[in-house]
């Protein structure tokens, strides 16, 4: 959770950190360009009173717009209670008509009243970007007027599940969805997140991503009426390709004592360990844990698609077998599954039972949450506790946010059966020799 929240979209995490003078450079390009930025803003539409804002900018001379998913994302679900305006430089505004949403991409296109000047195009051919060259963000940051940042490109990140590129440059609140140029004007890509646990550490979606949705708008007959429907059609989408990914191969299996327990390390996914050993403890807990650094941004309390792999080793360094079952039996009773007030989910449905895999027995609690608004997705949660020793206990938990029932399923037993004693240590050479002497 920490990860993720590091890197949530700026909508959400407001920082007032102010942007610094704008060069020469980026004082001509801002001049060049300025007519064709907007703000977007989702109001409420009893008393149209401002509910959240951001940025997009207009494709050549259309009315199209392209920003974020997450600046639309209130009325793109919810379109009886909000409603979306543009207001431009100029003070000029005028309600918004969403066309088409990426959830996966964070993107969206609006068409709007008014048309660009063509500053920002979207050609075939994007731009090709080298490590170190200056791009320039433009926004509304901090609802405080427009405004242009600049920094410079480095590179793809590729821990996100979809390529990001990194911008080492200032994204403030609000600039989500504006566009982000080179020196000659050319789009690369969309303002997306920024780092809140570093410096100047910034997020854009490459501007392929939004060429692609454009010319799905330019294919569509017509805009659809339920986006809840095709967020969740997308939403599937990505947890498809996200099971299959890490099923791909089998999961590591790495020692915590006299257990294997899987684990999966990639681009995608972080594993961390930590140990609680003190001289004064009569119990020892070593922990490993595995989980997706980025996650699917669906609303402002809701974020999907995503894994994480968890796993306790306790040990008695004191405690009788009574004393230590007891300690071993609150800790896994000790977890929680969610709450049955969530209105986002239902309420856990758990079945709880003793298994044994092909080499462990097993103590097992499995719990399902369905999504109330996106028909097909589930959260799922598998709990385990080893049941074979008395002075050592192995807890694992593996959680999926936003998977299908087959595919929560399918992780389930994948993760089930890759619970195993380690195998013995091989005997020495020496060792060994000795013992088929002394057959002899």
């Amino acid at each position: 959770a920490s990860a993720l929240a590091a890197a949530a979209p700026d909508a959400a995490n407001a920082d007032a950190a102010p942007l610094p003078p704008p060069s020469s450079a980026a004082q001509h390009l801002y001049a060049a360009a300025k007519n064709d930025i907007l703000q977007v803003r989702s109001l409420l539409k009893s008393g149209r009173t401002q509910s959240s804002v951001g940025s997009g900018f207009l494709i050549g001379t259309s009315n199209l717009v392209v920003t974020n998913y997450h600046v639309v994302s209130q009325f793109a679900l919810d379109p009886d209670t909000y409603v979306g305006e543009w207001v431009d430089t100029g003070g000029q505004r005028g309600n918004v008509e969403l066309l088409a949403v990426d959830v996966l991409h964070d993107l969206a296109v609006l068409r709007v009243s008014r048309n660009g000047t063509g500053f920002f195009k979207m050609p075939d051919q994007l731009a090709r970007l080298t490590q170190g060259q200056y791009l320039y963000s433009m926004g509304n940051p901090l609802d405080l007027g427009f405004a242009i940042s600049e920094g410079a490109y480095n590179g793809v990140i590729t821990r996100s599940f979809y390529d990001q590129l990194m911008f080492t440059g200032p994204i403030n609140s609000g600039m989500s969805g504006g566009p982000s140029v080179t020196g000659d004007g050319s789009v690369a890509g969309v303002n997306v997140s920024k780092r809140l646990d570093g410096e100047l550490v910034s997020f854009l979606v490459p501007a392929r991503y939004a060429q692609d949705l454009l010319k799905k708008v330019e294919a569509q007959a017509k805009a659809p009426t339920d986006f809840t429907a095709v967020v969740a059609g997308q939403l599937l989408a990505h947890q498809t390709a996200m099971v299959n990914q890490l099923l791909s191969s089998p999961l590591s299996l790495k020692p915590m004592g006299p257990y294997q327990v899987p684990v999966r390390e990639s681009e995608q996914m972080r594993c961390w360990g930590r140990s609680n050993v003190k001289a004064d403890k009569p119990f020892t807990v070593d922990d490993a844990s595995c989980a997706m650094e980025s996650a699917i941004f669906v609303s402002g309390s809701l974020q999907t698609g995503q894994i994480a792999i968890r796993h306790q080793f306790l040990r008695s360094a004191g405690l009788d077998k009574l004393r230590f079952a007891q300690l071993a039996s609150a800790s896994f009773k000790n977890e929680h599954f969610g709450s049955n007030k969530d209105a986002r989910l239902t309420g856990p449905n758990c079945t709880e039972d003793f298994v044994k895999n092909k080499d462990l027995p097993l103590r097992a609690v499995l719990c399902v949450r369905a999504y109330r608004k996106f028909a097909g997705l589930y959260d799922f949660a598998l709990l385990t506790a080893s049941t074979d020793q008395g002075l050592m206990s192995l807890q694992s938990r593996i959680d999926a946010r936003g998977v299908s029932y087959e595919n929560g399923l399918r992780l389930a037993r994948v993760f089930l059966d890759s619970l195993s004693h380690a195998p013995a240590p091989a005997a020495a050479p020496a060792a060994a020799a000795a013992k088929k002497g002394g057959a002899k």
